[in-house]
């Protein structure tokens, strides 16, 4: 049986979280459809801290799907014995300073992993420009076969 570790701080866990899903650069996001059926899409997000960012065109149905129900999943799968998950909430956010900052935030991280967001939006004014906060809730990553470790946000 393959272990499993409860971990009571993220901090014992980020690091190597966001090495692995940095290095992957793409993941996969599960929202669930209207009839609450689980949908799925690749994105690119960005892990500023234990917030995850990504940029995005504002009116698809993950839009609506995020409405209904924030809570999404993140897979990060390029290693099939070392995935990482993040279980998180969504929200859209729509301060122009935080778009600002995070276009920036974009722009200039290395690539793969950084990008002009100019080449998809053209300026930070389109209003397609969406940008969408990933706040986890439960984060676990593998190591197969030594285990895996589970941080879970304590209930309130």
């Amino acid at each position: 049986m393959h272990p499993v570790e409860h971990i009571e701080s993220l901090t014992d866990i980020f690091d190597e979280f966001v090495a692995r899903a940095h290095g992957m650069v793409w993941c996969n996001l599960a929202t669930l459809d209207g009839r609450g059926r689980p949908r799925s899409r690749v994105v690119h997000p960005i892990w500023d801290g234990a917030t995850g960012w990504v940029g995005t065109v504002r009116d698809t149905p993950k839009t609506r799907e995020i409405a209904r129900d924030p809570h999404v999943s993140l897979a990060y799968v390029a290693d099939v014995a070392k995935p990482v998950y993040a279980d998180c909430l969504a929200e859209w956010v729509d301060v122009p300073s935080e778009k600002a900052r995070l276009w920036e935030l974009f722009r200039s991280a290395p690539p793969p992993l950084g990008y002009d967001p100019a080449s998809f939006f053209g300026s930070l004014d389109n209003p397609d420009f969406g940008l969408l906060r990933l706040m986890p809730w439960r984060v676990e990553v593998t190591n197969w076969p030594a285990g895996t470790r589970v941080w879970r946000r304590p209930e309130r």
